[in-house]
């Protein structure tokens, strides 16, 4: 039976099923790697959709608000608050080989005496999950759709993948990968909708979506897509670390990412016609405004603000470069797979922080390309001591690579890369204080280097 309820986002809810819930989703939330508020306690949790699958498994959307900020500048309290999708299991007792699932037992409420856990680490209700995506229909207000020739096969055991992820992933039989969108903003997730496009183009870098589900209330949203799964395959972080680790040259792998990047981008920029180039002044300001916030947050950041400021001034100067088109995005060595000889590229989401709007508005591809360059020098800076040559050759073969496929080269625009590997490295800085505090050295390196007008 579906169940569905509306209370004004930012007012705790706490009647019906929040009665029983709210408690234990304030004290499970923030220990999730996806949960983007850990800085701050929850305050504010709201109902916005509650479906019951199947007996004993809910489907929520909540929106979680944490307490409001003062905004740099002193101009008010900052927007504050997510919506988030949960699947949750109810039951008596829960099994042994579910513990690391806990979230709580419900004390009060209609749920009261019941066990609530996460239901994505339940192989039953996983399952059950990929049976409603072979067999399309509605549930309430979700939508379970697939593409015309999807031919998924039934019975594929499911794995939840344990990476730290911003999202949740289930891996079935090897065979296919459904990635569960945990903040959700309405639209269409660019996760399905760019894959989708591509493969229309017959891009082949890109693995197509087989199916996915989407809700239409409280808003048109997508929550899920179900994609091939390259069971041979390994990302690109992984590959760079273990040449690291044995002194191996990565310089080819590094050449032929280029070149698949460049191939990406071309089938991007046929599939989402833009053409016109970016307003530099307009993404200078934007970079501006994003160093300063940092810097507000993050003291060791403030001593570089006017050298990285010239980084960002100089865009208004410099040659206009690539027009600007549809992009990935958030890239580095993480969002590649290697098989055999090939390079897939993945994850098209964007980073999940920023507005859907500007996730998919047209973009330099400069952008990407700053994103791999950091994530090469990232994985340099794990191995003691620090190869920044590794780092060098690497950024140099794959700017080549993509030089190779593209038709012009990302070292010929020094400008628009200096300022996008800047405002690269300061959301870097103000990630790592945030999430990994032990790792805010790497991106701190870039900064000092990055500050020195020309670097």
């Amino acid at each position: 039976m579906q169940k569905t309820a509306s209370p004004r986002p930012g007012r705790t809810a706490v009647t019906g099923p929040m009665a029983s819930l709210a408690g234990l989703l304030r004290e499970w939330l923030p220990r999730q790697r996806w949960f983007a508020g850990k800085d701050r306690p929850v305050t504010d949790l709201a109902l916005l959709s509650m479906t019951e699958l199947y007996p004993g498994c809910l489907h929520l959307l909540v929106h979680a608000g944490p307490a409001a900020v003062p905004a740099p500048g002193g101009t008010g309290a900052a927007p504050a608050g997510d919506c988030y999708q949960l699947l949750l299991g109810v039951r008596r007792h829960l099994a042994p080989r579910l513990g690391r699932a806990l979230i709580g037992r419900a004390e009060d409420g209609p749920l009261a005496g019941l066990t609530v856990y996460d239901a994505l680490h339940d192989p039953r209700s996983a399952q059950l999950l990929l049976e409603r995506l072979r067999q399309p229909g509605t549930v309430g207000p979700l939508r379970f759709e697939a593409a015309p020739t999807a031919e998924i096969p039934a019975g594929l055991p499911p794995r939840l993948l344990d990476a730290e992820q911003s999202n949740s992933s289930l891996v079935y039989g090897d065979a296919y990968i459904l990635k569960v969108f945990r903040r959700i903003q309405p639209g269409v997730n660019p996760d399905l909708e760019v894959p989708g496009a591509l493969a229309e183009l017959g891009c082949r870098r890109v693995p197509a979506p087989v199916a996915w589900l989407r809700t239409t209330h409280p808003q048109e949203a997508t929550l899920g897509v179900l994609q091939p799964y390259l069971r041979d395959a390994s990302d690109g972080w992984t590959l760079a670390l273990r040449a690291l680790s044995s002194d191996a040259d990565f310089t080819a792998q590094a050449h032929q990412l280029g070149q698949a990047m460049a191939e990406v981008h071309l089938a991007l920029a046929s599939a989402f016609p833009a053409g016109a180039h970016e307003e530099h002044g307009r993404t200078a300001a934007a970079m501006i405004s994003r160093l300063d916030a940092a810097a507000h947050c993050v003291p060791a950041l403030r001593p570089f603000v006017p050298g990285l400021r010239t980084a960002f001034s100089a865009l208004t100067t410099c040659d206009t470069g690539p027009p600007a088109q549809r992009i990935h995005g958030d890239l580095h060595l993480g969002q590649v797979l290697r098989a055999g000889r090939e390079w897939f590229v993945i994850d098209f989401e964007g980073e999940p922080s920023r507005p859907l709007a500007e996730r998919c508005s047209a973009q330099s591809p400069v952008r990407d390309i700053a994103g791999m360059l950091r994530s090469f020098d990232y994985a340099a800076r794990q191995r003691r001591p620090w190869r920044p040559e590794w780092a060098r050759r690497c950024r140099e073969a794959y700017c080549a690579g993509y030089a190779a496929r593209a038709g012009w080269d990302p070292r010929k625009k020094h400008g628009l890369l200096r300022a996008y590997e800047t405002d690269r490295a300061v959301y870097e800085v103000l990630y790592e204080a945030r999430h990994r505090p032990d790792w805010l050295s790497v991106p701190m390196a870039a900064i000092e280097r990055l500050a020195v007008r020309g670097s």
